[in-house]
């Protein structure tokens, strides 16, 4: 399966300024990467621990440097201390967000 394909089933829902994406995170990877889309849901490995808002900082500062946009435009809706959580962006559409983690994402 390629990655636009993977993507495709990538549950995004656009909102007036921006987009909310399903995100799965797996907390101390060996390193942060996108591991492909998981029932709906971006799967995102990441080296922080989940204590103490670490793996969510480090989530925020992961995607934002993926997606090309500041920090600040990116925040943690529900599922702050879950392993799933829904993920705000402001100012990009879901066909950008799409397009950009396109280019990164594996199967």
């Amino acid at each position: 399966m390629d990655a636009t394909h993977a993507l495709a089933d990538l549950h995004l829902t656009e909102q007036p300024d921006g987009v909310t994406l399903p995100v799965r995170a797996v907390p101390r990877a060996a390193r942060n990467a996108l591991d492909g889309v998981v029932e709906g849901a971006l799967r995102v490995r990441l080296v922080a621990p989940p204590v103490e808002g670490a793996a969510n900082k480090t989530l925020i500062a992961f995607l934002a440097a993926t997606l090309g946009v500041p920090k600040r435009d990116i925040a943690v809706v529900t599922g702050e201390r879950g392993r799933h959580k829904l993920i705000h962006v402001v100012g990009l559409t879901a066909a950008e967000v799409r397009l950009r983690l396109g280019a990164v994402v594996r199967d």
